[in-house]
């Protein structure tokens, strides 16, 4: 089995985000890769934070932010449930870091992700036995 990789929120929405096209250029091959080769993983948490951001933040029209959620389908998704919300609290308490990227560590640890694609924790960290990367330091 291929090692999967887990991409947070901040890499979908730098693959449109045109203020930084280096850290674009870099998250658009991290999806472009990570989806041919069918090793994505990302959660309803993403497509939820990805939506949010996208819209009110780089102000995409609903509709393109929507037909984005949907090209986001060709990875694996994990659905956030009651369990794993209650990981997420347990890891935010024993990595003492936000309840969010706690969320992010516990349906990474779920889907049984070898590495975390992520600017939101220290790269090189591991929780959970993931590697937490972050491309675009």
């Amino acid at each position: 089995m291929a090692r999967q990789s887990f991409l947070d929120t901040n890499v979908l929405i730098y693959a449109v985000d045109r203020a930084d096209p280096a850290k674009q250029e870099m998250a658009l091959g991290l999806i472009v890769r990570h989806a041919k080769e069918r090793t994505g993983v990302i959660s309803t948490q993403v497509l939820q934070e990805y939506f949010s951001a996208a819209t009110r933040k780089l102000g995409i029209p609903p509709h393109q932010a929507r037909q984005h959620l949907r090209d986001f389908l060709v990875f694996d998704i994990v659905q956030v449930t009651p369990g794993i919300i209650e990981e997420g609290v347990n890891c935010s308490i024993l990595h003492t870091i936000s309840f969010w990227d706690g969320l992010i560590v516990a349906s990474a640890s779920t889907a049984k992700c070898t590495e975390l694609i992520s600017e939101d924790l220290a790269g090189g960290q591991m929780i959970r036995g993931i590697t937490i990367i972050n491309p675009f330091r």
